[in-house]
């Protein structure tokens, strides 16, 4: 008994320093939910990124021959393997093509609309004052009009481009970065260990990049992979109203709008782009939901609650 208490306790040790502060990787690979829609959403990524390369000029050749093709239409040729719209263009490739276009504006309007709302809810919440005063009414102005109602009366007024569409977008969203930064800044600035860095002498540029930042960027993490999902669905949306992205570029809001005049007669023109964008909001959600669980000390017990339950199973047997 004296020889095997100790190997007990060596390997107990042992696993629990193992599995104290996991990876994140590894949490990942633990919620089987979750890395299937982290994949979703790098297979998407890399259509965005490869896509265009690799399929070149396929989505823009039209056949008249070959219209309306339904889907699995190998005889046509592999491009076909989703039909064809009404000007025999590749569903596959305009799909994949789009995939780059809808991504991009939305990747670019929530990186903007991230950086200067959280930059600036930083600095108002460290701050306070009149700067937080300032900067609140500046945030419920632009709040106070609902967004997509504003980026349509905007877009209207201005030249539908995807640089406007990006910029109309990123403007109507920073309030919400704004005001999240500004809060949990505001309630960092009050902590012990802020205090005690200001009391030694510490700078306040010092203290906002080491203290402040790393805690309040999770949130902010979680909170770009929601609105990302919200960014897309507003420029499909645009789209669908022909005053987002304009032909010959192509998006999904866009494949939609031009199929929906055949949705009783080729009803793929409509719902496979309709798909492809709820399969990705989806999995953003996904993600964001996983991702808000494992950036959260207090939270991140959920994700190895399961490997815990194991572990000790496993100790005591």
């Amino acid at each position: 008994m004296s020889d095997a208490t100790p190997t007990v306790t060596v390997l107990t040790r042992k696993t629990r320093d193992k599995g104290d502060r996991p990876s994140l990787f590894r949490l990942l690979l633990r919620d089987v939910g979750a890395t299937i829609a982290a994949a979703v959403l790098i297979i998407v990524v890399l259509c965005a990124l490869l896509g265009p390369l690799l399929l070149g000029d396929i989505a823009q050749q039209q056949d008249l021959t070959a219209r309306n093709l339904p889907p699995f239409s190998f005889a046509a040729g592999w491009e076909f393997v989703l039909g064809s719209d009404s000007l025999g263009r590749s569903m596959f490739a305009r799909i994949v093509a789009a995939t780059s276009t809808t991504l991009g504006v939305a990747v670019s309007a929530v990186a903007v609309s991230a950086v200067v709302g959280s930059a600036w809810g930083m600095w108002a919440g460290f701050h306070r004052g009149w700067r937080e005063s300032v900067s609140m009414r500046i945030a419920d102005v632009i709040m106070s009009f609902p967004s997509l109602l504003l980026a349509v009366v905007i877009l209207y007024v201005f030249n539908p481009s995807a640089a406007n569409i990006v910029l109309v977008l990123a403007i109507t969203r920073i309030p919400i970065y704004l005001r999240t930064a500004r809060a949990d800044s505001a309630e960092l600035r009050s902590r012990m260990f802020v205090d005690a860095a200001r009391n030694f002498g510490t700078k306040q540029t010092t203290i906002v990049f080491r203290h402040i930042v790393p805690n309040v960027l999770p949130t902010l993490v979680t909170l770009a992979t929601l609105e990302l999902c919200y960014v897309m669905l507003a420029e499909s949306s645009l789209s669908f109203l022909g005053i987002g992205i304009q032909p010959p570029d192509v998006s999904w809001g866009l494949m939609v709008a031009q199929g929906r005049q055949y949705l009783t007669d080729a009803w793929w023109q409509s719902v496979l782009p309709g798909v492809a964008i709820v399969i990705t909001t989806v999995a953003a959600n996904m993600l964001a939901a996983w991702l808000r669980l494992a950036t959260d000390p207090g939270q991140r017990w959920r994700l190895q609650q399961k490997k815990a339950r194991k572990r000790m199973i496993a100790t005591v047997s």
